[in-house]
């Protein structure tokens, strides 16, 4: 696997494939630089080796060229993040572009405008990919999150740099945090999946059974499996028609000697609202009119007790409808316990949009080995899917 680490950028220009998709408020401000202070140690790598940068990337879906989605707005807090000044070109292919990547010097930044103001980039489109790799002499993909998408600047062009393409050091962080769960993670490894369905977690579950020792199921999706087996969940979320499939995986569980690890108790409410009133009830004794949407204490107890004694540990999904202050409580004893578990020594790493959010809301960022930077990326990975991003610089 090559990484920047493994050329020297001096008097080269490198073309990085960055993913600066980040939120902006009214005022196009950055509200999360998370995704830009990620990319830092690549840049600076290039920079340092006395390499220039030309970086690429999309902001949102716009439809066309539109001023709200411009990376000009995001230009100043990649100059305040990187500690550089950073020239930004209204285009990334075409004349304009390629007269300011000309012109660009060892040690200087240049920002290209907005890749997805051409739909050639989400269309995989070749002739694209070819304009964009003339502007530089290597070629960086540091850009997890759009890892899983065949678009014209994460995967066609590598084709263009057949001996002088890597990862960023991001890039390569992912895939070695994603390698150590699913490959070479110490044991026992532990999996953590909350969220509201089942149905969206198929795969990973049926990917991931090779791999654990234990796998807790949390949030919504407790209570498909909790109705499967008998119990009565009252207004909890609940996909009837996946049943049948939560016994399989129970049973395929079984076969594979991994355990699985339901929450015992909830919190329930008598309305989807934080201001509801609650009990804690025994998960399989839920009545009509009530819905579970936090764990309890003694599920908060058993899953501790299981994450303390896994070495390896992935999380992807909170443990209850942490957004609402009263049913935030599991997520939180569930960060506590990771943190612990990790400060012992264990492997732990976070990804999925939730569960991030999660894990930034409550303070966690740091008390975990790592926090993946995409969200369908690396439900892909985990599904065991090659992701052509990927699959294009190991080619």
């Amino acid at each position: 696997m090559k990484t920047v680490n493994d050329f020297n950028f001096k008097n080269k220009k490198a073309l990085i494939r960055v993913d600066f998709n980040v939120p902006l408020n009214d005022n196009f401000e950055v509200t999360d630089a998370t995704r830009i202070q990620s990319a830092k140690p690549t840049i600076i790598k290039i920079l340092e080796d006395g390499g220039s940068c030309i970086l690429m990337s999309h902001l949102g879906r716009p439809n066309g060229v539109q001023e709200e989605f411009s990376l000009r707005h995001i230009n100043n807090k990649i100059e305040d993040i990187i500690g550089v000044e950073a020239t930004f070109v209204e285009n990334c292919v075409g004349p304009k572009a390629e007269e300011a990547a000309a012109n660009l010097k060892p040690g200087e930044i240049l920002l290209l405008e907005n890749l997805r103001f051409h739909d050639e980039e989400t269309a995989g489109d070749k002739v694209f990919a070819e304009q964009l790799s003339k502007l530089g002499d290597i070629y960086v993909n540091d850009a997890f999150g759009t890892a899983h998408r065949a678009h014209a600047s994460t995967t066609i062009i590598a084709q263009f740099f057949p001996e002088s393409k890597c990862f960023g050091n991001l890039l390569a962080q992912e895939i070695e945090s994603i390698n150590k769960v699913m490959e070479t993670g110490e044991k026992p490894v532990l999996a953590v999946l909350g969220g509201a369905k089942v149905s969206s977690k198929i795969t990973i579950i049926e990917n991931i059974l090779d791999k654990v020792d234990h796998l807790i199921i949390g949030g919504g999706m407790t209570f498909t499996f909790v109705k499967a087996q008998g119990g009565s969940v009252g207004e909890s979320i609940c996909e009837d028609d996946k049943m049948e499939l939560a016994l399989e995986i129970i049973k395929q569980a079984k076969a594979k000697n991994v355990q699985i690890h339901l929450p015992v108790d909830v919190v329930a409410a008598n309305d989807f609202s934080n201001d509801a009133e609650t009990k804690v009830m025994d998960v399989t004794q839920i009545p009509n009119g009530w819905q579970g949407l936090d764990c309890g204490p003694k599920t908060k107890a058993n899953f501790h007790e299981v994450v303390m004694q896994c070495k390896t540990i992935l999380w992807n999904g909170p443990l209850g409808v942490f957004e609402m202050e009263n049913f935030a409580n599991g997520t939180i004893a569930l960060g506590n316990s990771i943190a612990e578990a990790t400060k012992n020594g264990a492997f732990s790493l976070v990804g999925g949009g939730d569960s991030v959010a999660a894990v930034k809301q409550f303070g966690f960022e740091d008390k975990v080995s790592y926090v993946s930077t995409g969200g369908g990326a690396m439900l892909e990975s985990l599904e065991g899917k090659t992701l052509p991003g990927i699959a294009a610089i190991l080619d």
